[in-house]
């Protein structure tokens, strides 16, 4: 989040996988109206009536009128994978083919952050928005002079699938805003326990780095357990009870690590599992909706 790559710096590993958010849009009948579909619907006459926060600043920047939009998704709001931010990149995107606008990936994550953070004043980091713009597996760095760089992490084909294959998803069946919770870590940033953790969480993106570049795949596990015990301690309600029983029936069951997707308090768990041991941690979370996902390389894109 801000308040800590304004200070400090910082550094994610993360990939894009193939659930997608799917927008379209078309002139409307009405030629100075809007008829919006997300998971509300609105009919307004100008740009500042739409209630949509991300849509009404997205449309004003790019001076879209009289448009009939459509929003759909693979999976749901609040479940921990950017699904927030892949609706930002994804309509910046459209909005600048609908005016003709040539953008690169990296423009619209920029533009994202930049409306999410600087206009919206959303309690967020970065990351979100260039992992969804730019998509594949990557190293982002985040400067505190404000700049962004992205390293792409080349795997070996069948390394590759390997990783994928050995990495599970479970959603536990509720969702939650990332608001919320991250406010709280923001405001827990000057403890300097919250700081050394954070310090700590920014190393093991370096270190996993390290070991995915020389494919060395099963050194995850330990990485995303570590980082998951110092995420923990960052905010009361990033974990629960019920989060806390689901990830210690896996370990349990033979996973060597993984994380609560997102800001906390809901959504999905990700584990790292061998083969050996999946058919066990699956029947542990048998409880659960195991959501198979494969690597996603394209990010953002115009379809149509």
């Amino acid at each position: 989040m801000q308040s800590y790559y304004s200070r400090f710096g910082g550094a994610v590993l993360s990939t894009t996988i193939d659930k997608y958010t799917y927008l379209s849009m078309h002139p409307y009948f009405a030629e100075d109206k809007f008829f919006l579909k997300y998971s509300s619907n609105e009919h307004v006459d100008n740009v500042e009536s739409i209630k949509h926060p991300l849509i009404r600043e997205i449309f004003r920047h790019f001076d879209i009128r009289g448009v009939d939009f459509n929003s759909s998704a693979d999976i749901p709001s609040g479940t921990g994978l950017a699904s927030s931010s892949a609706f930002a990149a994804g309509l910046i995107n459209l909005c600048a083919a609908q005016k003709g606008v040539y953008l690169n990936k990296l423009d619209i994550a920029e533009l994202a952050c930049k409306i999410e953070i600087d206009v919206l004043k959303e309690p967020i980091g970065k990351q979100d928005q260039y992992a969804c713009a730019v998509g594949g597996l990557n190293f982002i760095e985040f400067h505190d002079n404000e700049k962004v760089t992205v390293e792409k992490i080349h795997l070996d084909a069948t390394v590759q699938k390997m990783l994928e294959s050995n990495l599970l998803m479970f959603y536990l069946g509720k969702t939650r805003s990332a608001g919320s919770v991250l406010k709280e870590q923001k405001s827990n940033i000057e403890e300097s326990r919250k700081i050394e953790n954070l310090h700590k969480m920014v190393k093991l993106a370096y270190d996993l780095r390290v070991e995915l570049v020389n494919q060395q795949i099963d050194s995850m596990g330990e990485i995303l357990n570590t980082g998951w015990m110092y995420k923990k301690e960052l905010a009361n309600g990033i974990s629960d009870s019920f989060i806390d029983d689901n990830y210690s029936r896996a370990m349990n069951s033979g996973a060597s690590g993984g994380k609560l997707l997102g800001a906390g308090g809901g959504g999905f768990l990700l584990f790292y599992v061998k083969d050996e041991n999946k058919a066990a941690v699956r029947k542990a979370l048998s409880h659960l909706i195991e959501m198979e996902f494969n690597f996603e390389t394209s990010g953002t894109s115009i379809i149509f």
